[in-house]
């Protein structure tokens, strides 16, 4: 066991020495921090400047149809001035000028922008909306329905706004929200997947390197083939905890730090506002209200707490490491058996499938947790460190929760056997082209 101890204590110091674990483990939450933050430093920033923009309509009908905002203005003109924009636009003064040629209501394309730069969608976006809100009412009104716009009108700006509250086995009620455990969920699964390629990849490559290099044949004079492959894939699990522990810390200081300095106290713009509102817009082509709902840190604390954070952070943890090992031991024998990065491919696809279908099935689990597909995978160890993360936030039960986890340990020690057998032997094979045919040779190849 202490020679298992003193691998694991190289192949971690080793890394975490490195400049590139230093590097990652700085830059990672900076980019972690900056996609979290820039969204919202760029909804704060405000165009304040005023467009103006003619309006030429040569078919008389839509003057004053399209409304003015704060920092758009539309001047409604006559046709024969649309020679003269046109020629002058430049010492013209407007952003850019409209002309309708004809009734859209018969030719919806006889409307064409002109600019000599390319406008901005929320130009293009609110001339739309402004027009499409005319020609129906103008339609509606040539069925001499009088009444029928302003009843329209009341149907579409009737909302619902769904809470959704977690009920205790107490009786206690705790907010909690579909779209805050879906995004969680789908967090789990991607990080849990990415890891494990990640640093299951090292491990292969750093099996071959002591391979081709020929200093495993050193080490193994020392040390058990079982426990060189067990100290190296141990401590590279130490590595892959202490990145994620360091991420997840320098993630959290960066984004409080930032929040602190530049977002307290700043009130958000209208038009920021109207951007969240957008985004949490549901149905296409729904008017944007120009006040969004206020920030209710409280309420948003209420529901990371109804997701059990200190149980899921461990299920997290149990999950990445067992699925690490697991698959960390598979690589580990693909690169014993292996001298060529080159000559991994064919050994790599069985490995890489299960896990690739399991981040399509975690994609699933938003929308059904409980499907039969989604249970199943969750079981299967080969998957289940992906799937059963991304169902963790929907309340997985007890009793499937501890028959997953067995299933994975029991796929671990399965796994590492096998992997055990293939590695004792090619570890120490040189020039040898390998097959399936050869490896199920060294599976059978006694113990003794």
């Amino acid at each position: 066991m202490s020679k298992i101890s003193l691998i694991i204590e190289r192949e971690y110091l080793s890394r975490v020495r490195k400049k590139s674990f230093i590097i990652m483990s700085i830059l990672g939450p900076i980019l972690i921090a900056a996609l979290m933050v820039i969204p919202a430093w760029l909804a704060t920033l405000e165009d304040d400047e005023t467009k103006v923009i003619a309006v030429i309509d040569n078919t008389g009908l839509y003057s004053g149809q399209i409304e003015d905002t704060e920092l758009l203005k539309f001047e409604f003109l006559s046709d024969h001035e649309e020679d003269n924009i046109r020629e002058n636009f430049k010492e013209s003064g407007y952003y850019a000028f409209l002309v309708i040629s004809d009734n859209l209501l018969n030719n919806k394309s006889a409307i064409r922008l002109y600019s000599d730069s390319q406008v901005t969608m929320d130009v293009k976006d609110h001339i739309e909306r402004s027009l499409k809100q005319h020609l129906k009412d103008a339609k509606l009104r040539s069925y001499d329905i009088s009444e029928l716009p302003d009843i329209i009108s009341e149907l579409e700006n009737i909302d619902v706004d769904i809470s959704t509250v977690k009920i205790g086995a107490d009786g206690t009620e705790k907010q909690s929200s579909a779209e805050l455990t879906m995004i969680i969920s789908m967090a789990f699964a991607f990080i849990s997947y990415m890891f494990i390629f990640i640093y299951g990849g090292q491990v292969m490559r750093g099996v071959m390197e002591e391979k081709t290099s020929r200093i495993v044949e050193v080490i193994v004079s020392s040390v058990k083939p079982f426990q060189l492959m067990m100290g190296k894939i141990i401590g590279l699990a130490m590595v892959a905890l202490t990145q994620i522990l360091l991420w997840v810390v320098l993630t959290i200081l960066i984004v409080t730090g930032v929040k602190s300095v530049f977002f307290d106290n700043s009130p958000m713009p209208d038009r920021a506002r109207a951007q969240v509102e957008m985004m949490q817009n549901v149905e296409a082509g729904e008017e944007t209200a120009q006040t969004a709902p206020d920030f209710n840190f409280d309420k948003i604390m209420e529901m990371v707490r109804s997701l059990e954070p200190m149980k899921t952070l461990l299920l997290f943890l149990f999950y990445f490491f067992g699925g690490y090992l697991l698959y960390s031991a598979l690589f580990a024998a693909v690169g014993a058996a292996i001298d060529h990065e080159s000559d991994q491919q064919q050994f790599m696809l069985p490995i890489t499938i299960p896990i690739i279908i399991a981040l399509y099935v975690a994609m699933m689990t938003f929308r059904n947790p409980g499907s039969d597909i989604v249970f199943w995978f969750s079981m299967i160890p080969l998957t289940s460190p992906v799937v059963m993360m991304a169902r963790v936030p929907f309340q997985v039960p007890l009793w499937e929760l501890l028959l997953s986890m067995t299933l994975l340990v029991a796929g671990f020690i399965f796994t590492t056997w096998l992997a055990g057998k293939i590695y004792r032997t090619g570890i120490l094979m040189y020039g040898k082209k390998v097959d399936y045919k050869e490896l199920w040779k060294w599976l059978r190849y006694s113990d003794k």
